[in-house]
């Protein structure tokens, strides 16, 4: 753990309007509660099992964001408490939110998960399924889900000409999604893109919401 450089990323991130999301999966609670205490409140995990476990012994004014792949029989054990899901990647999925949420009597906020890096590991609609999803009348049908925008990883490579670009791709993507379909919907703003590696390029194409983990936690 490193509190001073927390401090630092604070302040590095401060004249650019961005939040920090501090990705503490497989790190302790009692390690989550530091940063806690000086003033961190969104926390961001991959799994549901583990954040559910951090969510019943921290305290409840943290915000908790699921950042890692979500399958659609985990969604009921989130819904109650989730501030918001930043890896939504089909319309199956978003329904399946809206359903638990329906449930819970809450709207839960989701960003829409972008594919935008040369890696087949990462998960993502594509450009052409992002504006059919949205155009879609079952999407019109969802009451109980909040899209406040779009998230994206950038390729795990040292080139941050290519990182650039993919970033670049993404923030146009959203001003299009934005004057399209949520031109009058002030909760559409968040672009989360940007980890512990690529967080200084994403901040120079919008990021509203950067993910880092080891910088601050230290290595896994």
């Amino acid at each position: 753990m490193n509190t001073e450089k927390y401090k630092q990323l604070i302040a590095e991130i401060k004249p650019f309007i961005a939040k920090l999301i501090a990705v503490s999966k497989t790190k302790p609670a009692e390690d989550i509660l530091q940063f806690y205490n000086i003033g961190q409140k969104i926390f961001g995990e991959n799994k549901v099992q583990e954040m559910v476990s951090k969510y019943e012994a921290l305290p409840k004014d943290i915000e908790w964001h699921l950042i890692g792949h979500l399958q659609t029989n985990k969604v009921k054990f989130i819904a109650p408490f989730v501030s918001m899901v930043h890896s939504v990647d089909s319309l199956k999925l978003l329904q399946e939110i809206n359903t638990h949420a329906k449930k819970n009597n809450r709207i839960i906020d989701c960003l829409l998960q972008i594919f935008i890096a040369d890696e087949e590991t990462k998960f993502g609609l594509s450009k052409e399924e992002l504006l059919q999803l949205l155009s879609s009348k079952e999407f019109s049908l969802l009451k109980n889900i909040r899209i406040c925008g779009l998230m994206g990883m950038a390729t795990n490579i040292d080139d941050e000409k290519k990182i650039s670009n993919e970033f670049s791709q993404l923030k146009k993507l959203f001003d299009v999604v934005k004057q399209k379909y949520f031109s009058s919907e002030s909760s559409f703003k968040e672009l989360s893109i940007g980890m512990s590696s690529d967080y200084k390029i994403a901040l120079q194409h919008g990021a509203t919401l950067i993910r880092v983990g080891s910088i601050i936690f230290g290595e896994r």
